[in-house]
């Protein structure tokens, strides 16, 4: 693992004792730092993968987290960015040691140094004094580690709110409870550390010192709960699955990234630029939508097929009847339904640290050159109103119709274990995050074909699939997005009824006027029912 970092946090991080420094290079003003790599994946992940998981569990987590925090405060280092995806396992041994990574957003303070460093962290994460744009230091990182230790114990977050500036007021009022019936098997003594982490003094917030001799970290055997929580396993996978849908959104980034160069032949350089930012506003806003939903259950809700509208897609020549494998799509209402910007994955700093935005870097991948403000570029804007030169796009509407369609065309290609249809449908390049792959990025067709192969296509018995709330993200012209929840009926090997669930995502990009699916990822039960 190599980082980049300037002179001051080079200095900052002489030793870490989960990480090794092997080496240090300087060159051209830029200082590489050469460390142990880290290969056993994120814990929220391994967490998901256990087959016993219980608040216990949840105490040995957090007491590693606190350990590495409490070194790097002892050596005058404050993180800034504590989030799941920057707590990585050393290995993929059981009992793997938590290590943090990313220090990116790192500073150094002398002791209890208390001064203002910037806005930086990740929204859902962030502490009420650096929204409040006061001076701040350790206590930071305590904060984001009680969001972390409600998230361990129930699996979504405290703050949660599809407006940012709402998030912000709930975190600056530390307005967060512990609704039932999730948290009435979580013992009061977990409850009591996630309130003195979450104190929105931080003179008066607990520190990591302090929060190690808590009887629930230390006297875990006896204080902690040993149940298996279950539930909060499944939150988790849906937790992880949305945060996994920012690789999806910066794949389609990359399949769509001669969007603007293709139609710099019909329209002036600056119109190609104004698109490209088109493009980045919606992707910025498919991200918001679809990473920031709250795991479906913190606020349990009835889902009735009754008044929903169902739609069938047609068959063509298909098997008999009685073997015929269908898709419905039900769209159900989504009012109450409700959204987190805790779960963005998008590190934030502002001016003051000199940080480019996440918009700006996609940008910059997209022209293969520096950042704009390198290039004297303006910053990102809304998107522009449309030109009359550039051919006018279908109504988003019918793409979006589009879009199900063609996802309910690849379902029943998947059914039918038609990998012929399949791969017609998907891009040669598709990568994917699904349950088979064991937590793995796979790449390629190969994978999937072995079991249209050995599976699917020798299947004989019916299956029957349902996909419930699809929610369609049209990304530019060529590009959208798809999520929904996939009920597939099948018969198992016994002759009895089964169903299986699994929340997917899939991004499409349409090359020479047909749709192709570039990247998904799946969670829950595997795609295809192994009988």
């Amino acid at each position: 693992m190599v980082w980049l970092l300037s002179g001051a946090r080079q200095r900052a991080f002489p030793v870490f004792p989960s990480v090794r420094l092997h080496d240090s290079i300087s060159e051209e003003g830029f200082h590489y730092l050469v460390f142990d790599l880290v290969t056993g994946g994120e814990l929220f992940e391994d967490i998901v993968a256990r087959e016993y998981y219980s608040e216990a569990d949840a105490s040995h987590c957090i007491q590693q987290i606190l350990e590495a925090v409490l070194h790097c405060h002892q050596m005058g280092v404050v993180h800034r960015d504590l989030k799941p995806e920057n707590l990585l396992l050393a290995s993929k041994c059981k009992g793997a040691a938590v290590k943090l990574a990313d220090f990116g957003l790192a500073i150094e303070v002398q002791g209890d140094q208390q001064a203002w460093f910037g806005f930086a962290g990740t929204p859902g994460y962030l502490s009420p004094e650096v929204l409040r744009k006061e001076a701040y230091g350790k206590p930071v990182d305590i904060w984001a580690c009680g969001v972390i230790l409600y998230i361990l114990l129930v699996g979504y977050p405290p703050f949660w709110d599809e407006d940012q500036h709402k998030l912000y007021q709930q975190i600056k009022a530390g307005a967060y409870d512990f609704p039932s019936p999730e948290w009435d098997t979580v013992t009061p003594e977990a409850k009591n550390l996630i309130n003195q982490m979450l104190t929105i003094n931080p003179a008066k917030r607990i520190t990591a010192h302090e929060a190690l001799k808590h009887p629930w970290v230390c006297q875990r055997s006896t204080v902690a709960s040993m149940m298996h929580r279950q539930e909060t396993v499944e939150c988790l996978k849906k937790f992880n699955a949305r945060r996994k849908l920012k690789g999806a959104i910066l794949t389609t980034m990359l399949a769509t990234r001669n969007f603007s160069v293709g139609r710099q032949t019909t329209a002036p350089a600056t119109m190609s630029t104004a698109a490209s930012g088109t493009t980045m506003g919606l992707v910025e806003q498919a991200a918001k939508s679809l990473l920031n939903k709250k795991a479906d259950g913190v606020k349990p809700q009835t889902n009735s097929t009754k008044n929903s509208s169902a739609i069938t897609s047609p068959k063509g020549s298909l098997p008999p009847a009685a073997l015929e494998p269908q898709t419905t799509v039900i769209h159900n209402p989504v009012d109450g339904i409700k959204e987190s910007s805790d779960s963005t994955n998008t590190t934030i700093e502002d001016e003051d640290a000199k940080a480019p935005r996440i918009s700006d870097i996609l940008n910059s991948v997209r022209r293969g050159s520096g950042t704009p403000e390198a290039e004297g570029l303006p910053p990102v804007g809304p998107p522009p109103c449309p030109s009359p030169t550039l051919p006018g796009p279908l109504p988003t509407p019918s793409r979006k119709q589009e879009i199900i369609k063609t996802t309910e065309q690849l379902i029943e290609a998947v059914n039918n274990g038609d990998f012929e249809a399949y791969a017609k449908i998907c891009d040669p390049g598709l990568t994917s995050f699904e349950p088979e792959a064991l937590g793995n990025l796979v790449e390629g067709m190969d994978f999937h074909r072995f079991y249209f192969e050995n599976l699917l296509a020798k299947n004989s018995k019916p299956i029957h699939t349902t996909i419930l709330n699809p929610h369609v993200h049209v990304i530019g012209e060529d590009a959208a997005c798809i999520a929904y929840i996939r009920l597939t009926q099948y018969i198992d090997g016994q002759g009895r009824p089964r169903t299986s669930q699994s929340e997917e995502t899939r991004v499409w990009h349409r090359r020479d006027g047909k749709w192709q699916n570039v990247h998904f990822h799946c969670s829950g039960a595997p795609v295809a029912p192994l009988q």
